[in-house]
């Protein structure tokens, strides 16, 4: 992406908060960012009157809010790399609003936030809060899945995250030309291969498929600048079918490490719009995704 100085990872300490802390960090580490560490507690509703027991009430909140914040500085010390010191947030409320308004407020350029996603699982093992996040933020989100194949360097490298192949999927549209500049910049930062993708849709039964395929290669390869392929490999790509499908399919046959995508902006999401590819891409796909809002 073209600046990141600021990342927000929001920490639940599951194993998929975890995996994204690595992404996070690896982020950090490679862009020279600043790297918040953010952990809400669930709003704590009394099981009795508050004013009957308020002394009660707020020692069970600071006990609780000390807990928390003891086991995300443990989290932090056991998972530490790089020698990166996060800034820690621990609060109390409703998650989705604390991680949008923080991100907001410290003007962060990237969310990381795990998913529980496994390919061909319901919607809703997404996660409300990571797909909330999705929609709404203002800045771009990378939804960290357990991938399909492993490239998270496990012992002491001091960076385990190795992108070696990044999918960065077009339609054309100005929203999906947005998120063209985040996959170039992280693949020159990870010295990755690049591939753009763009799906043909509903014509299966057209008479010059060929024709067709040529024009999108074509307006890819002209997307693609001279230096970049000096650096490192970069190719246009045309697949025919449903655009999630394809998707999931190439990066599960290419063992793609991240695949970049742009959505219209938030006030534009909803579930239908939101939810015919990228959403899809999100739940079913086989590694990260990185969520680009035009």
């Amino acid at each position: 992406m073209p600046k990141i100085e600021r990342i927000l990872c929001p920490i639940d300490f599951s194993e998929f908060s975890e995996r994204a802390y690595d992404y996070a960090q690896s982020l950090a580490w490679h862009y020279k960012a600043t790297l918040f560490l953010q952990h809400v507690i669930d709003s704590l509703t009394p099981y009795y009157p508050y004013q009957a027991y308020p002394d009660a009430y707020n020692e069970m909140c600071r006990m609780v809010r000390a807990g928390a914040e003891r086991q995300l500085q443990e989290f932090v010390e056991k998972h530490a790399r790089h020698g990166i010191q996060p800034q820690c947030k621990v609060e109390d409320g409703i998650a989705t609003d604390l991680i949008l308004s923080f991100a907001d407020a410290q003007a962060v350029n990237l969310i990381v936030m795990g998913t529980h996603g496994l390919r061909g699982i319901d919607h809703l093992v997404l996660g409300s809060v990571t797909e909330k996040v999705l929609q709404k933020a203002r800045c771009p989100v990378l939804a960290v899945c357990k991938p399909a194949h492993d490239h998270v360097t496990p012992g002491e490298d001091p960076d385990p995250i190795h992108l070696h192949r990044i999918l960065y999927c077009t339609d054309f549209s100005d929203y999906s030309e947005q998120a063209f500049d985040d996959a170039v910049s992280l693949a020159a930062e990870y010295k990755a291969e690049l591939t753009l993708l763009h799906v043909l849709e509903g014509i299966e039964d057209s008479a010059d498929i060929e024709n067709e395929i040529a024009k999108v290669m074509e307006n890819l390869e002209k997307r693609i600048p001279p230096e970049m392929s000096k650096n490192y490999t970069t190719k246009g790509l045309v697949r025919i079918g449903k655009a999630y499908q394809q998707i999931v399919e190439l990066a599960l046959e290419s063992q793609t490490d991240l695949i970049v995508m742009g959505v219209r902006g938030q006030h534009s999401i909803d579930r239908a719009i939101f939810g015919s590819t990228t959403y899809r891409v999100v739940q079913l796909g086989p590694c990260p995704v990185l969520v680009v809002h035009n």
